[in-house]
């Protein structure tokens, strides 16, 4: 199956692939696919006559997985915490950045200027 045309925006995230292409490309066998999507590792679009299609971003998810069972020696279930745990962590950098802008938003409206990070780290300005 071919790609998307990118030319009309993020396709990251759209189903690209039938399964047995996107195992070709992770070198990895079709039913390993079915089993990470069981254990919701992975979370490939599905058609309306209920066939898979695999996103970049699922193939990428699925050579992370490699690596980390492959390589690093981790389970699927420690697989599973990591997954978690990186997860929560970007909701909770995106949580700090929410709250780094409220902040500046709210000295700017005090000192009546625009401040950036560096402001606020001590950096000289003038």
């Amino acid at each position: 199956m071919a790609k998307a045309d990118t030319r009309r925006g993020d396709t990251r995230r759209e189903g690209l692939y039938v399964m047995s292409v996107a195992a070709r490309l992770c070198e990895s066998h079709p039913q390993t696919l079915r089993m990470y999507e069981r254990m919701g590792l992975i979370h490939p679009k599905r058609t309306a006559s209920n066939v898979r299609l695999y996103s970049d971003s699922d193939i990428e998810r699925v050579r992370r997985i490699q690596h980390l069972t492959q390589d690093l020696g981790v389970n699927l279930a420690g697989v599973e915490v990591v997954f978690e745990l990186l997860e929560r962590m970007e909701g909770m950098r995106r949580e700090m950045d929410a709250q780094v802008e409220r902040m500046l938003r709210h000295a700017e409206r005090m000192l009546g200027r625009e401040i950036s990070i560096g402001d606020l780290a001590g950096e000289e300005n003038e």
